[in-house]
């Protein structure tokens, strides 16, 4: 896992100096999606052999990646200015931006390597058969997977509709879930966790979707949405909280 960091340093330093150039820092998502996708790569080209657990992994985090970039970097060419959480935090740093703006950079890289610790364990998998616990992990990543993407769509087709500027999305998934997108991410990594469970240590796995609902509960997803939902949206994004669960998709409340 060590040796796989060297190159996310360089891949983030790279990507720092584009924030610098450019002032949009939303650069560190991209890298933090193509960090772990070197991740998965590396371990499975430096474990020896192609079995099918390697395969099923490349497949997996492939499709994951993939999507994900693709959102990323056609974001950051149609809408060059920078994301509202990232403006935030360059409101709150007044001095040194650039300075801090690269430590968090580097800190993102980090947090791929501690991430990826699933893969290392699903690389290093000694058993031929899958088992129970993994089908069930890799079928709770397809459901991440296609729940993910749904609530991507479901927001892309919303906003592109002119007649929608300045509401709050309420429908499909948005509908049971102020955050589904959120939601879907993190079940895809508790599907990681169990698809790493059968190996010796692969208990430890489970710190991978802790972490991940730690940030995106309480650090730098919902938090952050929350906020600028409520600054541009007010009483109409309240009455949203009220009645809309915040994370797990549920049924409406009565207000």
């Amino acid at each position: 896992m060590l040796k796989a960091w060297p190159p996310i340093v360089v891949l983030m330093t790279f990507l720092w100096l584009q924030q610098a150039k450019t002032k949009n820092a939303g650069y560190v998502d991209l890298g933090w999606v193509m960090g772990l996708m070197w991740c998965a790569v590396f371990y499975i080209l430096s474990t020896g052999g192609m079995t099918n657990r390697k395969i099923i992994l490349l497949f997996l985090v492939s499709l994951w990646g993939s999507r994900l970039c693709v959102l990323l970097i056609n974001r950051l060419r149609k809408d060059p200015s920078e994301d509202r959480r990232y403006r935030r935090i360059r409101d709150e740093w007044k001095t040194n931006q650039n300075f801090k703006f690269f430590w968090m950079f580097q800190f993102q890289g980090l947090l791929d390597v501690v991430l990826s610790y699933p893969f290392a364990l699903i690389c290093l998998n000694p058993y031929t058969h899958l088992a129970g616990v993994e089908v069930l992990g890799i079928a709770i990543i397809i459901v991440g997977l296609i729940g993910e993407g749904q609530a991507d769509e479901q927001m892309r087709r919303f906003k592109e509709n002119t007649d929608n500027k300045g509401k709050t999305c309420d429908v499909g998934l948005w509908y049971y879930s102020r955050h589904p997108n959120y939601f879907f991410e993190w079940l895809i990594w508790v599907g990681w966790f169990l698809f790493a469970l059968p190996v010796p240590g692969g208990v430890w796995a489970i710190l991978s979707p802790v972490i991940m609902l730690y940030f995106l509960l309480m650090v730098s997803g919902v938090p952050l949405a929350e906020a600028q939902a409520l600054k541009t949206r007010g009483e109409e994004y309240r009455r949203y909280q009220r009645s809309t669960s915040m994370f797990i998709p549920w049924f409406k409340k009565r207000i």
